[in-house]
């Protein structure tokens, strides 16, 4: 193995980033995870259908020249794969592969497949080592990092989970090669996102969209290290990791109220961030002008900004006193004061 990759090491993970690192992932497990083990573990793959297509064969010929034992399940893309059901699939299919706590989960898809394979690796046996491939960009700067795992249920997005930090998370760009251009912009919002709470570069740097690629893999990296520092400082979600929630209560209750599906996680937390943005401009919390600015870069990527029509008001206020970030009847709007700069403000339901 002689390519040159980033790593970032926290306390429970480590974080390898850089094009080409797919190819490099059994030679990567040997030496960050596996260390000086006699047997190497088996590993169960959790795969995206749609990832699985394009890229399955480069992971697991990396694995074979390795050494490693492995199994594959293949899940189907979309939010409805996070459901009890799907859990109860994972299961069984760990089962059947005799997975042990010395072995380990392999999550080979975007945020949905990382999700469900992070909530089955830490409730099957009380607890199997996780890797995170992240195959989105949406999955590569958020989802796959910080150990959030989590099913939905009928009455709300990932209510049913575990905080489950992963062994490794081996990010590889040039997987976004065969993202579709829709998936693409999903992840620009959580790009977006980052430069909204933390980083008005990074914002400044997400326009023009037409030059992106350019910049990605930097962005990327960007993304990555302020998530690995923020859950370094914050794990449990209990102070300053919630500004990472920008825009997903009002984002959350729309991919609900509009079904699970119908609308992504992408568009719903872009639609929430300008929503957000106005509702903290209409209290004077918010820098005047702000939405635009964010409603503005959003629709570069073809990002909706609005509320969708016919979304019940009743359904959408149940949802957000319903979002897991209530808290003993308090629920934690995270707005802007500027971009760049974000705060939680309590608001009594």
């Amino acid at each position: 193995m002689n390519r040159s990759f980033s790593i970032l090491n926290s306390q429970s993970s480590i974080l390898i980033s850089g094009a080409g690192s797919l190819t490099q992932t059994g030679a990567l497990l040997e030496q960050h995870v596996c260390g000086k083990v006699k047997t190497l573990p088996r590993l169960m793959i959790v795969a995206d259908e749609n990832a699985a297509k394009f890229h399955l064969e480069k992971l697991t010929a990396s694995l074979e020249s390795a050494g490693f034992e492995y199994a594959v399940c293949a899940v189907p893309s979309g939010e409805e794969s996070k459901s009890l059901d799907g859990l109860a699939r994972l299961w069984d299919e760990f089962h059947k592969a005799r997975i042990t706590r010395s072995d380990l989960v392999v999550a080979f898809g975007g945020g949905v497949t990382g999700d469900l394979a992070g909530f089955a690796a830490a409730t099957w046996l009380r607890g199997v080592p996780i890797v995170q491939i992240p195959t989105t960009l949406l999955a590569m700067v958020d989802s796959s990092i910080g150990g959030k795992t989590a099913i939905d249920l009928p009455f709300g997005k990932n209510l049913a989970g575990a905080f489950h930090q992963p062994k490794m998370v081996l990010i590889d760009p040039s997987l976004l090669e065969t993202l579709p251009q829709k998936q693409f912009a999903g992840g620009m919002a959580e790009v977006i996102k980052y430069g909204c709470i933390f980083d008005a570069e990074l914002f400044a740097a997400a326009s023009p969209a037409r030059t992106i690629n350019e910049r990605i893999d930097d962005m990327i990296l960007r993304c990555a290290k302020m998530k690995t520092d923020v859950v370094e400082r914050d794990e449990f979600d209990k102070g300053e990791r919630m500004l990472l929630n920008f825009g997903h209560t009002f984002g959350h209750a729309i991919e609900k109220v509009a079904g699970y599906g119908n609308i992504s996680h992408g568009e719903a937390v872009a639609i929430g961030m300008v929503a957000a943005a106005r509702y903290g401009e209409q209290h004077g919390i918010t820098e005047s002008g702000t939405a635009d600015k964010i409603a503005a870069t959003l629709a570069e990527y073809a990002l909706p900004v609005e509320m969708p029509a016919g979304l019940d008001k009743r359904q959408m206020s149940e949802a957000m006193i319903s979002d897991k970030k209530n808290f003993s009847g308090t629920i934690n709007l995270i707005l802007l004061e500027r971009i760049g700069k974000a705060k939680i403000v309590g608001q009594v339901i």
